[in-house]
């Protein structure tokens, strides 16, 4: 059986001041600022003891890890592999991460993901139990791009596009940018040897840091209520939930983050990053720098929803957008929360599958990704935009 972690549980709920409780609630969880600071709003009425929890998260997040030993005894910990020495790097501004560097070099928060299909075995089937796929026995789960002094890296990404003409019903023509997946068009420069047999690689872009304290109080209740695995109610849309292995709670349930929506929960999420994208590795570490990094990412506003487009609101209602991206939950202190998303994994075709399962989700599942904030990307990136999908290669 692999090896399971228990972190004790982050135990939040926005521990309002007395005071805060009389204010409007889109006061406390909303911001309407125009900055490329709009994600990193902490929500209103922290009392003293949250505040300083947020703090030192905040630091944990932002300042970057070093290798132990170091003179410094709070951040030492990274590697000796890692992808980034900063949560920061990945997600620039809490926001979405760029798919390249100023530079024009591939950025870490472009990562690659390692798997293989189960021989069957009962170690194979306890890993996919509570890891939820299977990490080759060469490199791992994830590729490590940077080494500490004297470490070797493991690999570089590569990422090669083809053009690809796409017709409309009406006619219509354009021209999209696929990546190639063939192997060596994805990775190159392996240091420690060939990738195992048979070994199933799927990029993903570090995603924006936005609500993820609200979509933890959604219930397990909520999400399956929209649960439709069979197209019962004909809409020609069927939808699932993740059922997941959760190490902070050392137990099975909703999994509500990543792209297969493969975690139940932000510690969950902070843990799984801390040691794949960092390598952060003092034992230590689990307990009060995990809590708090979560805790801080809990604990951040989310933008105000300010929908001016109608037409594009009745186009967007009309198409049957709103099947998968629900605009709306109701938490059960009566917020109404807007992530425009059901939370549950839909068939998005074997043109998007990745080759990849993670516990329930197949291979050509994905969670319906929440919208809310979308229109902030360009002020979180800043400059970054403009590279975001500018200056790759052909084929």
């Amino acid at each position: 059986m692999p090896k399971r972690h228990s972190y004790s549980i982050v135990i939040w709920g926005l521990l309002l001041a007395s005071s805060a409780l009389a204010q409007p609630m889109d006061s406390i969880y909303t911001t309407g600022i125009n900055t490329n600071k709009v994600l990193m709003q902490e929500v209103e009425g922290l009392n003293d003891e949250a505040q300083d929890k947020a703090m030192l998260g905040f630091s944990f997040y932002h300042i970057p890890w070093v290798a132990s030993p170091a003179s410094t005894t709070a951040r030492d910990g990274l590697g000796p592999l890692y992808n980034a020495n900063t949560c920061i790097a990945c997600h620039p501004n809490n926001g979405v991460g760029s798919v390249y560097e100023d530079r024009g070099n591939i950025s870490p928060a472009y990562i690659l993901k390692l798997s293989i299909e189960s021989n069957g075995s009962m170690a194979h089937e306890s890993e996919l139990k509570y890891n939820g796929f299977i990490a080759p026995s060469a490199y791992g789960g994830q590729i490590s791009t940077q080494g500490i002094s004297a470490v070797l890296y493991e690999a570089k990404p590569r990422l090669v596009y083809v053009d690809k003409e796409i017709a409309y019903p009406d006619g219509t023509k354009v021209q999209l940018s696929q990546p190639r997946t063939e192997t060596e068009r994805m990775i190159g420069d392996l240091q420690y040897g060939a990738l195992s047999e048979g070994t199933i690689i799927s990029p993903r872009l570090a995603p924006a840091l936005i609500g993820l304290g609200l979509l933890e109080l959604l219930s397990d209740a909520q999400i399956l209520a929209n649960e439709d695995r069979d197209d019962s109610n004909g809409d020609g849309i069927s939808g699932k939930a993740n059922r997941v292995y959760s190490p902070s709670y050392d137990d099975f349930r909703v999994g509500r983050y990543t792209s297969k929506a493969s975690v139940a929960s932000v510690l969950d999420q902070t843990a799984m990053a801390g040691h794949e994208d960092m390598g952060l590795t003092r034992e230590d570490l689990p307990q009060h720098r995990l809590e708090a990094i979560a805790f801080y990412l809990q604990n951040l506003k989310v933008p105000k929803s300010i929908i001016r487009q109608k037409e594009g609101e009745k186009l967007f209602t009309s198409l049957s957008c709103i099947h998968c991206h629900r605009p709306a939950f109701t938490l059960d202190n009566g917020y109404v929360i807007r992530p425009f998303s059901d939370m549950l994994l839909h068939d998005m075709g074997e043109g998007l599958s990745d080759g990849r399962s993670e516990f329930d989700a197949s291979q050509r599942e994905w969670r319906t990704a929440p919208l809310w904030g979308i229109g902030k990307s360009s002020l979180t990136l800043g400059k970054r935009q403009i590279i975001y999908m500018m200056g790759e290669p052909k084929a």
